[in-house]
């Protein structure tokens, strides 16, 4: 039997790991950082968890994701191609911070790239 995604990526920590990378690049980006311009720090720490549960839900973890779906989280938030392709650079620069395989990092790029249509809405 395989190893799930989960698994190979190194589980829930790992996946936090990544979740407290990547949040803080987008936060501070130029482009970016209007879509944090006004959360509260307590909003913010709520988003990174339900990264995280969104993160192992969908690379086979054992954990369930109580987040609302892509589509009504983005929903107005007017998220442009070009948020899209500065937000695939950061994502980029976290995998490769943490050295995640070609071939785990490919599934994750795929996983990504499927929820676009949900998420880009300008």
């Amino acid at each position: 039997m395989s190893r799930s995604l989960y698994e190979r990526l190194g589980g829930y920590d790992a996946l936090a790991a990544v979740a407290h990378d990547l949040l803080p690049r987008l936060q501070s980006d130029s482009q970016l950082g209007r879509f944090w311009a006004h959360r509260g720090a307590d909003g913010v720490q709520r988003e990174r968890q339900l990264l995280i549960d969104f993160l192992c839900a969908n690379t086979g973890g054992p954990l369930y994701y109580t987040g609302r779906d892509m589509l009504t989280t983005h929903r107005g938030m007017r998220i442009s191609e070009s948020d899209w392709a500065v937000f695939l650079g950061h994502a980029q620069l976290t995998l490769d911070k943490f050295q995640v395989p070609a071939a785990e990092q490919g599934e994750v790029v795929d996983f990504v790239l499927s929820l676009k249509a949900d998420i880009v809405n300008v």
